[in-house]
């Protein structure tokens, strides 16, 4: 069989499932993995050139960071999802206009977030279990990097669409031109030029001007199989719709993610002080990194699912269901072998102080106790969203971060102090992978595959 260019979508509904997923997952989990790396490669750098502290300070822009990226996830994973299924149903330029109408939105709420931000920094950053040592830190950091958050927006938010349109190589290899110039700026301008967390902010910006740059030329490259066209830039509320019915979904999920920070940082300063924050930004660093693999596998399954089931294809969006909860839970379990076997390494790659690095071990081995089910959870999510049923994806996505994880870090922490605020995590992943099974069961066994493909013919 001759190989089919990834540009052309139609693939979506013809090529063999396991060859194809290999092939969108590939780039989609070097994707979403460089997108934490930026996170990451500034953690690294700011805990080694400014100290125990700036980690602390740095681990109080969580709570904005998330916000900022949901409403990203809002316009960017409903824009792409409703991309993915008009194009199995063959309608090119409804694709462009949801392109057109998702530039405008993305622009409207940067404005609005860098604005309110701003003006309530200080205060917001004191409700996240700022203190007089860390706060100072944290303002330095986001001064800079909420401005310029819209060229991360831009960057993540639309290479989900580029994944969409059935490029992910494309998408691949832009992020990785941006995570590139911030593993050359973060060292330069941190200790070359000696600018501490402010060089390390600059750095990214930077890099995520790049990153946008070339993002938004592909949408207007004749190369591009949806093109942003001048005439579509523009907003139309019923596609504004469109997006956010689906996008609703993960942008829950963030702001619960948001509210939970907020919770965990004053519980972590109740019962630890700045160092527990610093060791739960180490700790969340890496947590990070596996779930944004398992995020990049459900990015890779989300055009799949969501072309075939467009297509009225269900027996190829079962199939590749299947397959994508066998490869995160063995990407989830590898996370859980390398937190638990070595945390202390882990660690102290962040840091040098003994008392955090003890700290964030404890912690680790608290946090990852569960994750070999983890993937399964967050397949599971992404794939009620990819095949429309929204109401089943946002109950899933709230359930460990609102539900349980929330009552948990309060009962917990009160029995056990610092060791239960860890514990809740455990204690959370436990029960949302038991709904995230009972849902997903009585779902397949009211469509069973077997009868599908019968039906089918296949």
């Amino acid at each position: 069989m001759a190989t089919t260019t990834v540009t052309d979508p139609r693939i979506l509904e013809t090529e063999d499932i396991r060859k194809l997923l290999f092939k969108f997952a590939v780039p989609a989990i070097i994707t979403t993995l460089s997108v934490s790396l930026y996170n990451v490669i500034d953690r690294i750098f700011i805990g080694q050139g400014a100290g125990a502290m700036a980690i602390s300070g740095l681990a109080l822009t969580f709570p904005i960071m998330t916000l900022i990226q949901a409403f990203g996830t809002l316009v960017g994973v409903g824009a792409s999802s409703r991309i993915s299924i008009v194009l199995g149903m063959k309608d090119k330029a409804r694709a462009e206009r949801i392109l057109g109408t998702s530039v405008v939105l993305t622009v409207l709420i940067w404005i609005v977030i860098t604005i309110l931000s701003l003006v309530f920094l200080h205060p917001l950053l004191r409700l996240f279990g700022g203190s007089e040592q860390t706060i100072p830190y944290a303002v330095t950091y986001l001064k800079i990097i909420i401005p310029g958050s819209v060229l991360s927006n831009f960057t993540f938010s639309f290479g989900n669409i580029i994944r969409a349109a059935g490029s992910p190589k494309k998408n691949m290899s832009i992020m990785l031109i941006g995570v590139g110039c911030n593993l050359v700026l973060d060292p330069l301008f941190i200790f070359g030029f000696g600018m501490g967390i402010r060089g390390a902010a600059w750095a990214t910006i930077i890099s995520m001007f790049v990153s946008a740059y070339f993002t938004m030329r592909y949408f207007l490259s004749p190369k591009s199989y949806i093109r942003l066209r001048w005439q579509n830039i523009r907003i139309k509320w019923h596609i504004v719709q469109d997006i956010v019915s689906i996008g609703l979904s993960p942008f829950l999920m963030n702001t619960a993610a948001c509210v939970v920070n907020i919770i965990l940082n004053n519980r972590l300063y109740a019962y630890g002080g700045d160092l527990a924050i610093g060791a739960n930004g180490i700790i969340n660093s890496y947590a990070i990194l596996f779930v944004m693999f398992a995020l990049g596998l459900c990015h890779a399954m989300q055009p799949i699912v969501g072309y075939n089931f467009g297509a009225a294809r269900m027996d190829r969006v079962r199939q590749t269901l299947f397959l994508s909860i066998k490869v995160a839970t063995a990407i989830t379990t590898l996370g859980f072998l390398c937190m638990e076997g070595m945390p202390g390494v882990l660690a102290s790659l962040f840091t040098q102080d003994e008392t955090l690095i003890g700290i964030t071990k404890t912690g680790m081995r608290f946090v990852f106790a569960l994750y070999p089910f983890v993937g399964f959870q967050i397949v599971t999510g992404n794939y009620f969203q990819s095949i429309g049923k929204i109401s089943l994806s946002i109950f899933l996505s709230l359930t460990r971060q609102v539900l349980f994880l929330i009552p948990a870090l309060y009962l917990c922490s009160d029995l056990w102090g610092l060791d239960g605020v860890w514990a809740a995590s455990t204690t959370a992943d436990t029960l949302s992978v038991i709904v995230a099974f009972i849902l997903l069961t009585v779902h397949l066994k009211r469509h069973p595959v077997v009868t599908e493909a019968k039906t089918r013919g296949v």
